[in-house]
């Protein structure tokens, strides 16, 4: 509890010198209530419901898409854009905080700490980036890759997770290859099995997801990445859909690299990232976007963060978004979604017209769940789950529906999705 009032007390203190402004002037967006413990579990959930400027009566279950900024974040991030705008002259050089009016060019050690912290490493080992890709891409094109080096994904990457390596095989003639995953995965060691089966004396990268996009399958990337540096392979880990969804520590996993979107489970604003470079194999990973400190050798974290002009309120409000997670506290946080996805996995688990593509060994699930109802289609079942209870979570591909579950979400929420597919059998 202590450390959560030293995050309280330190945002408190960074918002001092800003006007209160709030977007919403029937709320007073706070981190003091998260702080509080609850006899009833459920009454303190409800609590942090109310931290959301969600509609009433409308549940989002897209989470795995985007996360919904709480209230006390937007509300830090409108205030330093108006503030820092009203006041441009005022500020500009000639108190020393006319930096304050750009970013993309500082180290922001503060928010760095922070999630170091939480991902378990030095400071130094991190970038801030404006997402996932960016980060797979700083780290694909810095690689000293040559023709013939095999690279290697799985057949379930991302839209976006393939991208960095299928253009380094076109433009270095690297050799790009995918291990075929198992539907639905209940066997970690089936996963480990599938990708080494890929793997030769020319494999060079295993660049893999951490949470499998579509079907939540947390994958065994621990094993996965030990396996790899026996035979001296680099691992890059796709954490988009992990980093507030489930405990991320990349020095247990041992991974060379790891990148993730904060702006969907840690619900900071969008274009909010986070790139993990191991600070052993960083040196050779070679600067992608240069500016001012491109050679950097004290702080590589910095070094590959270079990315010019950018929009400060958007960094206040990802502090701000850090801040509310270590406020509500990363076991409670993690734990209640893991809590309201396997309630929905039990519930689906007794409906013999629903096919679950999910694991249903818990051991491999979070908050992610995808699952097809016989006789629909997934952009059918959305629309019914919408029209009848203005449920909305995300159908993917012809026959699946993602159904992303968080803090912010009730069980009530969940039994009403629950009630429309048993109606439906």
């Amino acid at each position: 509890m202590s450390q959560r009032r030293a995050f309280l007390k330190s945002a408190a203190l960074a918002a001092v010198s800003v006007p209160f402004l709030s977007f919403d002037n029937k709320q007073t967006w706070s981190l003091e209530p998260l702080l509080d413990t609850f006899q009833d579990p459920e009454a303190y959930w409800r609590m942090v419901r109310k931290q959301f400027p969600l509609k009433e009566g409308q549940t989002y279950f897209n989470n795995g898409t985007m996360g919904p900024t709480p209230g006390y974040v937007l509300d830090t991030m409108i205030n330093h854009m108006l503030h820092y705008n009203k006041e441009a002259a005022t500020i500009d050089y000639k108190d020393g905080s006319g930096p304050e009016l750009l970013s993309g060019y500082f180290p922001y050690l503060e928010l760095r700490e922070k999630l170091a912290r939480i991902v378990n490493c030095d400071h130094k080992e991190i970038s801030l980036t404006q997402n996932a890709t960016f980060g797979m891409n700083y780290v694909g094109m810095g690689l000293d890759l040559k023709a013939g080096d095999e690279l290697l994904n799985t057949n379930q990457e991302h839209g976006g997770g393939f991208g960095a390596w299928q253009t380094l095989a076109k433009r270095k003639g690297c050799v790009y290859k995918q291990a075929t995953m198992p539907v639905p995965a209940n066997d970690p060691q089936q996963i480990v099995d599938a990708i080494f089966k890929e793997v030769t004396p020319r494999t060079r990268v295993i660049a893999i997801p951490h949470i499998v996009s579509v079907y939540g399958v947390v994958m065994p990337v621990k094993a996965i990445c030990e396996k790899a540096r026996e035979r001296g392979i680099f691992t890059i880990l796709d954490g988009a859909q992990c980093v507030g969804h489930v405990d991320v520590d990349v020095k247990s996993i041992g991974c060379d690299a790891y990148y993730s979107s904060l702006h969907k489970w840690m619900l900071a604003p969008a274009g909010s990232g986070l790139l993990y470079i191991n600070k052993e194999v960083v040196g050779d990973i070679w600067t992608t976007i240069a500016s001012y400190n491109w050679d950097n050798q004290e702080d590589h974290g910095f070094r590959l963060m270079q990315n010019g002009t950018g929009n400060p309120a958007l960094i206040a409000g990802y502090d701000a978004a850090v801040d509310f997670f270590n406020s509500i506290g990363k076991e409670r946080w993690l734990g209640r979604i893991k809590e309201l996805g396997a309630y929905l996995r039990d519930g689906l688990k007794d409906m013999p017209h629903v096919t679950i593509s999910s694991p249903t060994n818990e051991d491999m699930a979070a908050g992610i769940t995808t699952y097809a109802v016989n006789g629909l289609t997934g952009p059918e079942l959305q629309k019914t789950l919408w029209e009848r209870e203005r449920l909305q979570p995300r159908s993917v591909g012809t026959e699946l529906l993602r159904h992303s579950v968080h803090i912010y979400n009730s069980k009530e929420e969940i039994d009403k999705a629950l009630t429309v597919i048993s109606d439906l059998r």
